[in-house]
């Protein structure tokens, strides 16, 4: 069920409509969806979709606050055409004037109660994130199966944007730590005389670790946030429900085409980020610790292989996957007006940012137990 939402329609013969839906309950709500009416409002139908709205005492507790803030501002609340169960249930709440308490956690519950908003946020979003992989798997196996059904320019073009016009940064950012960590070590490793070493530092830890973490990281800043952007802005205006109307399917026209490109972007990426890395790594060792560059180039392949740097690129499609789908999951949950765009857009880099790592650190794990 979708969270709760109160949206101002456009006006018609009768006058302005303020459409609500989603889960108005005490498991969903912390509280009740703005309702500002728009400047020189005077009367405002109320309307509902029946299968669209689940409402509990409650949330019809705070829906009927709602009413009472408009209709104490001038403005005459038309509820006659709400389904009949939940005009029921306002009437009812109305008029035995039930002291229900209010959804959510108060204000004042302090550190234990913040605690308790976050776990289940926490809970909601993972839940959230299942089912989203669980219909990636489920609608997008049969299409990619039927490989003329997938829209393969929308793929392109996402390639490009979010893959193409992330080279730079992949490619600097990843020269510069590259430079960082070949003087860091460098800096320990040149006490002992042990310069020629730096190659094996910044070889190991950027094929396995950090080329493709550092991809991830910039990709889900970058191309994450744009997703759930797009997808939230698609929202607010109604295109996805246009898509629905035309019967065009939502997931294979804006969310395939995404993970599809985000998968084969990000190995590409990492791999650029790799080999950034080592010649930013070689250029320090080079002028800041007299490594030559012809012993630095050829003692790579005597400290890493074919396997390192596939043991790191194996990690990319798992990030691509976790990172699309966070950012469409963000975008496709947005309710309301234009602030929950960027609320959303924050949600999708702060969450695939942290089930990056999260991912990562379990492929080390697994990776030290299989002795790899």
């Amino acid at each position: 069920m979708q969270a709760a939402y109160a949206r101002w329609e456009a006006a018609d013969a009768a006058g302005p409509r303020l459409r609500i839906g989603g889960a108005w309950t005490v498991r969903e709500l912390s509280e009740a969806p703005a309702a500002a009416a728009p400047a020189g409002t005077r009367g405002v139908r109320l309307l509902a979709d029946p299968q669209d709205l689940r409402l509990d005492t409650a949330g019809a507790r705070l829906l009927l606050q709602r009413i009472r803030e408009l209709r104490a501002a001038g403005i005459e609340v038309d509820c006659s055409q709400l389904p009949d169960s939940a005009a029921r249930l306002l009437r009812l709440v109305d008029e035995r004037a039930l002291e229900l308490p209010l959804v959510g956690i108060p204000p004042h519950a302090g550190l234990l109660g913040d605690i308790g908003r976050g776990t289940f946020a926490g809970l909601r979003a993972g839940r959230d994130f299942l089912a989203m992989l669980g219909e990636t798997i489920w609608l997008g196996a049969p299409l990619l199966l039927h490989p003329r059904r997938v829209r393969w320019r929308e793929v392109a073009a996402e390639l490009e944007a979010g893959g193409l016009h992330a080279v730079g940064i992949v490619a600097l950012l990843s020269f510069l730590i590259g430079m960082v960590m070949a003087y860091q070590g460098g800096a320990t490793l040149a006490t002992y005389g042990a310069n020629v070493l730096i190659v094996n530092l910044v070889a190991i830890i950027t094929l396995r670790e950090m080329g493709p973490l550092l991809a991830a990281i910039l990709v889900a800043g970058r191309t994450g946030s744009s997703y759930a952007a797009q997808l939230g802005t698609m929202r607010i205006t109604e295109e996805i429900d246009a898509l629905r109307a035309l019967a065009l399917s939502p997931f294979e026209m804006l969310v395939l085409p995404r993970v599809l490109a985000l998968v084969v972007a990000l190995p590409l990426l990492a791999l650029l980020g790799d080999a950034m890395g080592l010649l930013g790594g070689g250029m320090v060792a080079s002028l800041g610790f007299g490594v030559p560059w012809r012993e630095y180039l050829l003692r790579i392949p005597q400290v890493v292989d074919v396997r390192t740097l596939m043991l790191g690129l194996l990690k990319a499609p798992v990030f691509a996957v976790v990172i699309a789908l966070v950012g469409c999951m963000q975008g496709l949950r947005v309710r309301g007006s234009a602030a929950a765009v960027g609320r959303a857009a924050t949600s999708a880099v702060v969450q695939s940012i942290f089930l990056v790592i999260v991912i990562d650190a379990a492929f080390s794990v697994l990776y030290q137990m299989l002795g790899l």
